[in-house]
């Protein structure tokens, strides 16, 4: 016997809004801006390094000189909210804290060249001698930990909270 109920997919996709647009600016800003606190440039639509940006760029026919804002990432980690989390501990950590350290810091600065919103936020050690490391984009914190995987081996677990605002990534290698 067939349903007369109409198949219909909006189960599958709808979006709930939890924060009800507050994360999204109203439209998009008029270029070119330039971030005060870290120089990067909003062109073309998207946030770029201030090395990126080509000179004598004639793109626009209107040019008018740049507004001085401060950019998304400057923002965040004033507030100070991160949107995600690297989680290391270990006894190889304690002994190669160094190399970590400087093998973490060299990846975020190739991450900059390709997103400069993607930061290291903070680094700071809990009560249970883990090392943090937050950061102002999840996918900063998933490559941060593939990178890790990749040149020490070890354990390496990825969860993510509810639709994606979040990530927490684990590393541990004894």
């Amino acid at each position: 016997m067939r349903s007369r109920k109409r198949y219909t997919n909006a189960t599958f996709t709808k979006r709930v809004d939890h924060e009800a647009g507050r994360h999204h600016t109203p439209r998009a800003p008029v270029e070119p801006e330039v971030c005060n606190v870290c120089g990067a440039v909003y062109s073309d639509r998207r946030w770029v390094a201030a090395a990126e940006v080509r000179k004598g760029n004639r793109k626009h026919k209107h040019w008018h000189p740049a507004q001085a804002v401060v950019c998304p990432a400057c923002q965040q980690q004033k507030v100070g909210i991160p949107r995600g989390f690297l989680y290391l501990e270990g006894a190889f950590l304690e002994t190669h804290r160094n190399e970590v350290r400087r093998l973490l810091r060299n990846e975020a600065d190739r991450a900059a060249e390709d997103n400069p919103l993607a930061r290291i936020m903070k680094w700071e050690t809990d009560e249970s001698g883990r090392l943090v490391v937050s950061t102002t984009t999840q996918h900063l914190a998933q490559r941060l930990g593939h990178a890790l995987e990749k040149a020490f081996s070890g354990k390496v677990r990825y969860d993510f909270s509810h639709e994606n605002e979040l990530a927490r990534v684990s590393w541990h290698r004894d």
